[in-house]
């Protein structure tokens, strides 16, 4: 496994929700995308997009309903709005299994992520209205060819703490699940639009001592 791989890890199961529509193509092989379903112990489920090649997967096949197991990386991109930049997130599968048989033996959802970055804007505390701790950090994860994506995260309680008081250019390696959270985006006065951000609710962290050359 590749310095690139290690550095970004994801593990997603779930349903299939929707058919695989059409990214992009890079020489002639095509990129789709779907929605999966993934299900939290507590039953509610984080409906995030994944991104296939049409070399491993009958992208043309009625997958709604269908359930997968996807092992790839968590990317970034940036779409242009107007004069603003929008970060849209998807998990990029290198491999992607049918799983629907298995769920005769109701095996749990899976949703794991390992990234190892850099903090790349100082990060931001607060406290919900119930008092719990929470900050907001966004990660550089290094990609090939000078490439990166940025991955917003989200720590709790004693993790938000400790997390608050790191400063950019600090490396961290973190573990956790990928969540999605629909918002409500302000278009023009007075009108609004229902949206979903996609983000790494952080299990754990460590702070990697870098060693000088």
């Amino acid at each position: 496994m590749n310095r690139e791989q290690e550095n970004n890890k994801v593990t997603l199961s779930g349903e299939i929700v929707s058919n695989f529509e059409f990214s992009h193509e890079v020489y002639g092989e095509g990129f789709y995308t779907a929605m999966l379903a993934s299900e939290r112990t507590s039953g509610k489920k984080d409906i995030i997009p994944i991104m296939v090649s049409d070399r491993i997967v009958d992208v043309k096949a009625d997958w709604d309903g269908q359930f997968a197991r996807v092992s790839g990386q968590f990317r970034s991109c940036n779409k242009h709005e107007g004069e603003r930049n929008r970060l849209i997130l998807s998990v990029f599968a290198r491999e992607f299994e049918d799983i629907t048989s298995e769920r005769d033996y109701g095996p749990e959802d899976e949703n794991l992520i390992s990234l190892d970055g850099y903090i790349c804007k100082p990060p931001v505390y607060r406290k919900t209205p119930l008092g719990r701790e929470i900050t907001d950090i966004l990660l550089a994860v290094n990609r090939q060819y000078g490439k990166s994506d940025y991955i917003p995260m989200i720590c709790w309680g004693r993790n938000a703490r400790f997390a608050s008081g790191l400063g950019v250019g600090t490396r961290l390696q973190v573990d956790g699940r990928i969540q999605s959270r629909e918002y409500q985006k302000r278009i023009e006065d007075g009108v609004y639009e229902m949206r979903t951000a996609y983000e790494v609710s952080v299990n754990k962290l460590t702070v990697v001592e870098e060693k000088e050359e």
